[in-house]
């Protein structure tokens, strides 16, 4: 059996929260509380999950942009939380982001030729001719022009400007690319095109996503499989055809009824969820979604769930299928 590209373990990140004069900590936000998946070479995996559950954070977490408070990150086969800082600048080679904000996540001080030639200067990989020549080939990979080198960020739209995040996301010929929601922050009408960009380098160069996103008909398009989140758990995870048509978890089946379908004449069942999402400081006591579900049952209240698989490829966290 092949080894897994990544392999997450019961990650998780908790942040302090401190009061006082002393800053004494009082409590932790838990962020992501425990997540484990799996990501075979190759493929997409999508995270979705409302504003705050974690998916951006697990994110970081995967790349070691975070120092975890427990838990182990494998990728292919080395634990990268047991790596000094030498071996990890070398691993960056192999692991990169692509960030939500275009406008936030490039220098604006630098041209976009300095932008893609500074991994290259970091990681000491070829001269100067041969680094004018791969900043030239990384342009015309997420169909920008050579000229577009010599321009400065802000000469560019949102949509040029994710382009110029990806080309420098793809630089060092990486196996891993985390997406941290990167088609959120354009306009609809640009978003297909970034993901039909993604996708097409996905085949042209091999690469594995990590996919976040907020929204499910993005995650559709783009992924393989999808794990939903809620409150820093992983509740579901199946492959992406399965989770649309069998959802299983009642948070997921939520979600899914909030997506728009262009068929003005279906009929679709809308669940609406009551109260808040809890406190990550706070959460609730047995399953973290209880609060707000509409099948609870008293097991619900005081057993926290499992993620257990249904079928092979198909896990739940629900009492409602493994009790």
């Amino acid at each position: 059996m092949s080894v897994p590209l990544l392999e997450v373990k019961g990650v998780k990140k908790y942040f302090p929260i401190k009061r006082g004069i002393f800053s004494k900590t009082v409590g932790n936000i838990r962020a992501v509380d425990g997540v484990s998946f799996q990501v075979n070479k190759g493929e997409t995996l999508g995270l979705v999950g409302e504003s705050g559950c974690g998916k951006s954070t697990t994110g970081r977490l995967v790349l070691r942009l975070l120092e975890p408070t427990a838990g182990e990150v494998f990728f292919e086969g080395q634990d990268i939380y047991k790596l000094g800082s030498d071996q990890l600048n070398k691993l960056r080679r192999d692991m990169q982001i692509i960030f939500q904000d275009p406008y936030a996540s490039l220098n604006p001080r630098l041209t976009v030729e300095d932008i893609l030639v500074e991994p290259l200067v970091i990681h000491n990989i070829g001269a100067g001719p041969s680094r004018r020549k791969r900043v030239k080939e990384l342009l015309e990979l997420v169909g920008l022009s050579d000229y577009h080198g010599v321009r400065y960020p802000h000469e560019f739209s949102g949509g040029q400007r994710q382009r110029i995040g990806i080309a420098r996301a793809i630089a060092l010929n990486p196996k891993l690319v985390v997406c941290d929601e990167p088609v959120s922050a354009l306009d609809v009408s640009i978003q297909s095109q970034v993901l039909n960009l993604l996708l097409e380098l996905q085949d042209r160069l091999g690469l594995t996503y990590v996919f976040i996103a907020h929204g499910l008909n993005v995650v559709k398009h783009v992924s393989d499989r999808v794990g939903v989140m809620y409150l820093g758990e992983i509740v579901e995870i199946a492959d992406s055809d399965e989770l649309y048509l069998q959802a299983r978890h009642p948070y997921s089946r939520a979600l899914l009824s909030a997506v728009p379908v262009p068929d003005p004449d279906a009929k679709l069942e809308r669940i609406i969820l009551t109260g808040d999402v809890p406190s990550p400081a706070n959460p609730p006591s047995g399953c973290k979604f209880h609060t707000r579900c509409p099948e609870c049952m008293d097991i619900c209240k005081t057993r926290q769930p499992v993620l257990r698989p249904l079928t092979e490829k198909h896990l739940v966290a629900c009492h409602k299928y493994h009790q």
